[in-house]
């Protein structure tokens, strides 16, 4: 008998001084994501986005030590400037599946503001996902505190 598939979620709010357009458009537009996408000290070397529903999304971060971590996904909602959701899968350093699952992002106004609110949860499929699925949390802040600083330089 197989052990049951790993499995992390993550739900993280944020209220940002920003609009609902262009919040929206860093996920979006490659010369945005590109530039927060990953953890810290992450580059993102590759980034690619068919933004709109069945559009691809392929992504490859590079860690401080030079080792590559590709993802691909499918939207699967997409309502500009209101919510995008894909279904993804990250892959080792062999590139086979090591993860797969869902994630959906909502950009709510508030009084100009925008509350954009992050859910995501992942379930390992490889030797490697074990690690993966730990860093899912911090990896998450991270991006979303390189998001903020780059939309505020």
């Amino acid at each position: 008998m197989c052990p049951a598939p790993q499995r992390r979620e993550i739900y993280v709010s944020r209220l940002y001084d920003l609009s609902r357009n262009v919040l929206f458009r860093a996920w979006t537009e490659p010369k945005h994501l590109s530039r927060w996408w990953g953890p810290k000290d992450f580059t993102t070397p590759v980034c690619e986005v068919q933004p709109r529903i069945g559009g691809k999304l392929r992504i490859v971060m590079r860690a401080p030590g030079g080792s590559e971590h590709p993802m691909q996904a499918v939207f699967t909602q997409f309502r500009v400037p209101e919510v995008l959701a894909f279904d993804f899968e990250a892959h080792d350093k062999d590139g086979k599946p090591a993860l797969q699952g869902e994630l959906s992002v909502t950009f709510v106004d508030e009084g100009g503001k925008t509350r954009m609110s992050l859910s995501t949860f992942a379930e390992g499929l490889g030797s490697e996902a074990t690690t993966m699925l730990e860093g899912m949390e911090a990896g998450w802040n991270q991006s979303l505190e390189r998001l903020s600083r780059s939309l505020n330089s």
